[in-house]
């Protein structure tokens, strides 16, 4: 079964038929470890599957170099205000490892909607990202960057391993020398 074919059926049931008209307008592409999937500023034209790898998003915010997120597979991606109201992006997204990314251009995705599986789909990955995004924020806001390094290391989350320390830190909001020293601390079990 195709990889993207499994994961819509994750959130939604999608025919035989529905995945004939999809697969055709599948692009699939291989992103290298420091390859450059959307740059900011450009507008976002593509719906993305991510098959295998690692991406960061990010952003430059007074000469700063930001970490929002990341994107680890299986899961579709895309930088959600530029696909929807065709506008630059205010954000890059970069591969932090080799990646397999399948992509679908806007006007199919939108065409597309016209199949009740499809539809259905897109309905549960927004509501999915949308709650993704909040748990994000009331982190963010209640728990402090220790607390959320913490839950990475004990849910064994591939980003506390494979995520560089300046780009995790970002992440979560502090310096890379506050994030060595929680490190630390918790190594010790001081």
């Amino acid at each position: 079964m195709h990889p993207f074919y499994a994961y819509i059926q994750t959130l939604a049931p999608l025919t035989p038929v529905e995945w004939q008209q999809i697969e055709p307008v599948l692009e699939r592409f291989e992103v290298p470890k420091g390859g450059v999937i959307l740059r900011e500023g450009t507008v976002c034209r593509y719906l993305y599957f991510l098959e295998s790898g690692l991406l960061r998003y990010h952003a430059n915010r007074d000469g700063e170099d930001v970490t929002k997120y990341f994107t680890v597979p299986p899961y579709c991606f895309t930088a959600q205000q530029s696909f929807s109201k065709v506008i630059p992006a205010d954000e890059a997204i970069e591969a932090l490892a080799d990646s397999v990314v399948w992509r679908i251009d806007r006007a199919a995705t939108y065409r597309l909607l016209d199949l009740p599986g499809w539809s259905n789909f897109i309905r549960e990955l927004i509501q999915e990202v949308q709650y993704r995004t909040d748990q994000l924020l009331v982190d963010a806001q209640q728990r402090s960057a220790e607390a959320r390094y913490r839950d990475l290391l004990t849910t064994g989350d591939p980003l506390a391993r494979e995520v560089p320390l300046k780009y995790l830190a970002s992440f979560l909001g502090i310096a890379p020398q506050s994030l060595s020293r929680i490190r630390k601390r918790l190594v010790s079990g001081s």
